[in-house]
């Protein structure tokens, strides 16, 4: 490749590496964090809070309930799910329903938290659990994609091939500037070797 080629090359990556960066900056922070985070679990300590109640579901709205016909996953009618969302100050929008014959459970698990609701098909009577595990807990489960929902699976997947690029053009940059810099492969050696031993002896 002649100078001007690899000049423009150079250019190119230079400037598709930054824009990257860029885009990558803000996400790759909070992995490189919580990846930390998620390592020393152990060693962080968190009291979750729990919360818990009952209450007794409307009379308009037992007749609903008691609906034979809904049963396994079928979906809970718009004025149940809004009743039980005002009343136990939970969002339901995404809990997946379970019917049986006795009742109608719902489990709303998100980032950090976890909760469920439980209402009696007889007797309409309703209660709820909801725990909070903490800020910490919240910022690990978006690292694992731990019930964070289809958007963010997403965005994770993007920030992923973003990061691949920026990989990318990072190597062709150290290809170009290789003939300037001695220890450019040296290193780039070294750093797949410490990886691969990493891996092979200590990772069990």
């Amino acid at each position: 490749m002649d100078s001007r080629a690899r000049m423009q090359l150079y250019r190119t990556m230079h400037l598709w590496h930054w824009i990257s960066a860029a885009i990558c900056f803000a996400a790759l922070t909070l992995f490189t964090v919580t990846g930390i985070t998620l390592n020393h679990a152990s060693a962080i300590s968190a009291t979750p809070v729990v919360t818990s109640g009952n209450a007794q579901l409307p009379a308009d709205l037992l007749a609903e309930l008691g609906n034979p016909y809904l049963a396994g996953k079928d979906p809970v009618p718009a004025k149940l799910l809004e009743w039980a969302e005002d009343t136990f100050k939970l969002s339901l929008r995404d809990a997946e329903p379970e019917w049986s014959v006795e009742e109608l459970y719902l489990s709303a698990p998100g980032p950090g938290r976890d909760g469920w609701v439980s209402i009696d098909r007889a007797s309409g009577e309703a209660r709820f659990e909801a725990t909070d595990r903490g800020w910490v807990a919240y910022f690990n489960d978006l690292h694992k994609g731990r019930n964070a929902g289809i958007a963010w699976t997403i965005f994770i997947d993007v920030v992923a091939v973003a990061v691949l690029f920026f990989s990318l053009t990072g190597l062709l940059l150290l290809w170009i500037q290789a003939r300037q810099r001695a220890s450019t492969w040296p290193l780039v050696g070294g750093g797949v070797a410490i990886l691969a031993a990493l891996m092979i002896f200590f990772a069990h």
